[in-house]
């Protein structure tokens, strides 16, 4: 802290007093930091956010971010991208939320980029292939363990246990994954409506206008229009852990679309899983395979975009909605929601990826590695790689 020159916010929401470049520098040193640096996922991400501006530098209060850590968790969006642009407009106002932000997504995105590029000319030889059958395994094994660990903390109750059944059940038999989530959140609000005897209409208003698409039969052909808008929907509409968005993708992008296959969007999130930064720059990667660097340029802005607007539009309101018991309601339901999710694309993923005993017994331990042991998952997934290479390479 630097005295009387530093960036403060009023406790109040009161205007900031004067910005130096000195905070500016400060942000953009943290948040490049974590770009490059922060493996492991959201809860990884967070954690290690907490270490710098709480601890270390003492930006803010452990209470002041555990509030915008709650408050992060009722919008939309990539839930440590929104906490970086948080802690950066708390350090040095809208220049800070805005480099935060930047630093943070800019250096994963572009070695997410660099990958498709190599993955798109070298992909198919036998080579890259063996690494990526080692891996896959490992990537079920990383999903596997966010759900174990989120469901732990969703479903506290039973209502909660038979909501995402339900949610699994419906996913699994084709129902739209934004109207599972808006029917979670809703149930969620009626069930505290019945405990409480009383229901709040205005609960219903965010839910009025979502877009429920329905399943084409064919191919549609690609568009970036469509391309942009697509990724702008997921962004605007993804709840809960970043792993949730593998839900999304594989409904868009293999069902709905047809522009992928699940092999390729498994190789996808498996490039989302080994590099830093926000598991959301998988965007960057399946729109490179889908049409180039233009695809890749407009999936990686139209999926963060809608995370700075939400961050924007509710810092003024964060300590009212901190404290509804109606928003707390919706929450619970989203979240059971999107844990539900995670385990209906797990399940249709593991039966293409696990083909095998080999990669039933790569799959199993590596989960074991990360619930009983908490091994960073990189470490998992490099040494599922090299099996997979040493397989093929020695058996064939």
């Amino acid at each position: 802290m630097r005295g009387s020159r530093q960036y403060q916010e009023a406790p109040t929401g009161g205007r900031a007093t004067r910005l130096l470049p000195a905070e500016l520098r400060e942000v953009a040193r943290v948040s490049l930091k974590l770009g490059c640096l922060a493996f492991g996922g959201p809860a990884a991400h967070i954690a290690l956010l907490r270490e710098e501006v709480v601890v270390r530098r003492r930006w803010l209060s452990e209470q002041e971010f555990l509030d915008l850590l709650g408050v992060t968790n009722l919008i939309p969006g990539p839930n440590s991208t929104e906490m970086v642009l948080h802690c950066g407009y708390r350090r040095a106002g809208w220049p800070g939320f805005l480099l935060s932000g930047t630093f943070f997504i800019v250096p994963a995105a572009t070695l997410v980029l660099l990958l498709a590029w190599m993955y798109s000319r070298w992909g198919a030889l036998p080579e890259a292939t063996w690494l990526l059958s080692g891996l896959q395994p490992v990537l079920l094994a990383v999903i596997g363990q966010a759900i174990w660990s989120l469901s732990r903390i969703a479903v506290r109750q039973v209502s909660h246990f038979v909501l995402s059944l339900a949610t699994f059940v419906l996913y699994l038999a084709g129902v739209h994954e934004l109207l599972l989530l808006a029917g979670a959140a809703l149930i969620s609000l009626m069930l505290e409506a019945v405990r409480r005897r009383t229901f709040p209409l205005f609960g219903l208003a965010p839910f009025g206008t979502l877009p429920f698409v329905a399943s084409p039969e064919t191919a549609v052909p690609i568009s970036l229009t469509h391309l942009f808008f697509t990724f702008l929907k997921i962004g605007s509409v993804l709840y809960g852990s970043g792993y949730v968005l593998f839900a999304f993708l594989r409904r868009d992008f293999v069902e709905r679309l047809g522009w992928l296959s699940d092999h390729q969007l498994l190789d996808a999130m498996a490039v989302g899983q080994i590099t830093p930064g926000p598991v959301f720059t998988t965007a960057t990667f399946v729109g490179y395979l889908v049409a180039g660097l233009p695809g890749a340029l407009l999936a990686t802005v139209a999926i963060f975009l809608p995370a700075f607007v939400f961050v924007a539009a509710i810092r003024p309101l964060a300590p009212q909605l901190r404290r509804s018991p109606w928003l707390s309601s919706l929450l619970d339901g989203l979240n059971v929601a999107a844990v539900a999710l995670m385990a209906g694309v797990l399940w249709q993923l593991a039966r293409i990826a696990v083909g095998d005993l080999l990669t039933a017994v790569l799959a199993l331990s590596a989960w074991l590695a990360l619930v009983r042991f908490r091994v960073n998952p990189v470490w998992l997934l490099i040494v599922g790689g090299s099996i997979g290479f040493l397989r093929h390479s020695l058996f064939g």
